[in-house]
């Protein structure tokens, strides 16, 4: 009988928007920079034994995977940015806070830019994403953010008003 190994929730990031060639190893590498690393996970398509563009890395501490989150988030692997999160992030945490609506943004935008731009008024609940047209991938000129409380969404209203 295998033996189940629980991963810390607290000490584990999400990682997405990952490239086909990314394997763990390559990951563990990578996440090590940002602090010790425990374990590396990308689940695999049952037939293919392909990954699925997403991964967990677990960390030591929750600090260390909060440093991981803030230093690798939107780095480009393979000329992807990679989407990283806390794994743990409750979902109520999400009902708090406020949601902007942001734009008549120019199609140059990105959600890299987005994320630098936003990111310094507060915590941000998820990352920002810019709408683009499901069909020709163009972008349609808006995007939302969400921020962990009214404060920082205040602060970014003034600020770009």
């Amino acid at each position: 009988m295998a033996q189940k190994y629980e991963r810390n929730q607290d000490a584990s990031i999400y990682v997405g928007n990952l490239d086909d060639r990314v394997t763990d190893e390559l990951l563990w590498e990578l996440m090590v920079q940002a602090g010790p690393v425990v374990g590396v996970h990308l689940p695999k398509d049952r037939v293919t034994q392909s990954t699925q563009g997403y991964g967990f890395v677990e960390f030591q501490t929750e600090a260390d995977a909060q440093y991981a989150v803030q230093v690798m988030n939107m780095v480009k692997l393979f000329g992807k940015p990679m989407r990283i999160n806390m794994s743990a992030q409750d979902r109520r945490t999400q009902d708090i806070g406020a949601k902007l609506f942001i734009g008549n943004l120019d199609p140059t935008i990105d959600d890299k830019l987005l994320y630098d731009t936003f990111g310094t008024f507060g915590p941000m609940v998820q990352m920002p994403h810019c709408a683009r047209d499901q069909v020709s991938g163009n972008a349609r000129g808006f995007a939302f953010v969400s921020y962990a409380s009214f404060e920082a969404a205040d602060a970014a209203i003034q600020a770009m008003d």
